[in-house]
């Protein structure tokens, strides 16, 4: 596996893609809900998107019902609401699980690489963040209460 562009996925449109269109660039991984205390970081996440990616960022929203039944929509929902209500243009996906049996395999990867506090790979809640470099590298794990506007230094020295 050439790190971690060559896992499927689904966009949220339903197509069956991997993520080797990213190759090069700086990714900001996160799992994302409509429904959930932070949802307003999609404001955060498009600001970083617009601002940084003619420097190489991606924002990857990948929607999650796993916690609290917060994102209970279907794709075209979830896609609708993040346009509406916070201008989302960065690549979104088809929802996934990041916990349990049926973890999707590029969240079990992002976790093996990056575990969480006291080495848990686990993830606590939605919009965990997950950085990874233009090498492909996953090189830090932020937790949900980490603004997006908290990580421009560590995405700026990414992308030099």
């Amino acid at each position: 596996m050439d790190k971690i562009y060559d896992f499927k996925v689904k966009t949220i449109q339903g197509e069956e893609t991997t993520l080797a269109e990213y190759k090069g660039k700086v990714l900001l991984i996160v799992n994302v809900a409509s429904k959930c205390g932070y949802t307003s970081q999609y404001d955060g996440l498009e600001t970083l998107y617009t601002q940084y990616k003619n420097k190489g960022l991606v924002v990857l929203g990948f929607p999650c019902n796993q916690f609290g039944s917060q994102e209970p929509g279907s794709e075209t929902e979830i896609q609708n609401f993040c346009r509406v209500n916070f201008g989302v243009t960065f690549p979104m996906f088809s929802k996934i699980n990041v916990n349990g049996e049926e973890t999707h395999p590029l969240y079990r990867y992002l976790k093996s690489e990056q575990t969480g506090i006291l080495g848990t790979e686990a993830i606590k809640w939605n919009f965990t963040k997950f950085l990874v470099d233009r090498e492909g590298n996953v090189v830090e794990r932020f937790g949900s209460s980490t603004k997006p506007s908290e990580l421009k230094d560590k995405i700026e020295r990414l992308l030099k």
